[in-house]
């Protein structure tokens, strides 16, 4: 738990002879919060991973260069994924319909002719068949007119059949060659690294010829002008912190200035490591200028305790004692606290004098 710095303490002085300082407790505010310690981050500040692996060939931004989303950021060298493409590109051309017209109009040239066949075997079985119902020619020579259309009229469905499954083919080869050149132009596509939203390049974590993989990062990307703060809880801490609660904060970049912020998300998830929550918090008021990983103090208001009997937090001994002016020891009942004092619950009085005990 620590402070509420925008009370200012007042307390009953009294000089000593020998230099130590006496104090009485005073009645005024307190507060009871929870200590966070947390960075600045970039409002959607992610990470950017390459999806394949290889050389990065060109780096097409800069460490503070804005990026629009869906901008490439980087080039990844592949010589395997630009041969493939190119041989899907081949297989492509030679599946093509367009080039496969000659074997269409072969196709239809068998059907042709095959109809041509048909046509002329129906007129002679025709002829054959009005001669055998005037008992003119022999039978054997009917049946073979009969045989000979039969056969044509197979040879024709045949070649139409043949000329459909041909079609069929070579459509499907077709489309399944332009399906993979599409396939192949994506795989190419996924050598361009990029951004997944617009923002700022925060930074950029290799450099050109180093070896790119599925596992490392290659950059940071966030938000230009947004920020929030991320704060981590203790597990003991973390039932008590709600959304909405104040949190007074300090930064080492700006020293002995006091900001506020809203506490805005709390992660439900506890980092087993650390044992502690993520809470982020939205900014009330918030310096001129921020960058991301800016450390950060701070203290998320629990409650506030009005007219509270207080003193400084050097002054107590232990967790329950008190030095007198007398030198004896008293024992004190304590509430809330906070980084520079204590509320005194029983034991002493605004008529009391005490004095800080010896460290």
């Amino acid at each position: 738990m620590r402070f509420c710095p925008f009370l200012f303490i007042l307390f009953i002085v009294v000089s000593c002879n020998n230099g130590n300082v006496k104090i009485s407790p005073v009645v005024e505010n307190i507060t009871e919060s929870v200590y966070a310690s947390g960075t600045v981050k970039s409002q959607n500040q992610y990470q950017v991973f390459s999806t394949v692996n290889g050389l990065i060939q060109e780096i097409f931004f800069s460490e503070g260069d804005t990026i629009t989303k869906g901008a490439p950021l980087m080039k990844v060298l592949n010589e395997s994924s630009q041969l493939n493409t190119y041989n899907a590109r081949l297989a492509a051309d030679n599946s093509d319909m367009y080039f496969n017209t000659d074997k269409l109009n072969e196709a239809k040239v068998a059907i042709a002719t095959a109809m041509s066949k048909m046509k002329d075997d129906s007129l002679l079985l025709s002829r054959q068949s009005k001669l055998w119902s005037q008992a003119i020619g022999s039978r054997v020579d009917f049946e073979q007119r009969q045989l000979a259309y039969k056969n044509s009229l197979s040879s024709y469905q045949v070649a139409v059949i043949h000329y459909r499954e041909l079609k069929r083919q070579l459509e499907f080869a077709s489309k399944q060659a332009q399906t993979n050149l599409k396939i192949s132009a994506l795989q190419t596509g996924d050598y361009f690294i990029k951004a997944e939203a617009s923002g700022r390049v925060y930074k950029i974590l290799k450099e050109k010829g180093e070896l790119v993989n599925l596992a490392n990062p290659v950059a940071i990307i966030g938000d230009a002008n947004n920020f929030l703060i991320e704060m981590k809880v203790d597990e003991y801490d973390i039932a008590r912190i709600r959304q909405g609660q104040r949190v007074l904060y300090t930064m080492d970049s700006y020293k002995d200035k006091v900001f506020e912020a809203l506490v805005e998300k709390i992660e439900p998830l506890m980092d087993e490591q650390s044992r502690s929550f993520t809470v982020k918090a939205a900014f009330v008021t918030r310096p001129l200028t921020l960058y991301p990983n800016l450390s950060v103090e701070a203290n998320i208001v629990i409650q506030l305790k009005e007219k509270a009997l207080t003193i400084p937090r050097s002054y107590l001994a232990g967790d329950s004692m008190v030095k007198l002016s007398n030198g004896k020891m008293r024992k004190v009942a304590v509430g809330l606290k906070d980084y520079k004092k204590v509320e005194i619950l029983s034991g002493l009085t605004v008529n009391d004098i005490i004095v800080e005990p010896a460290k």
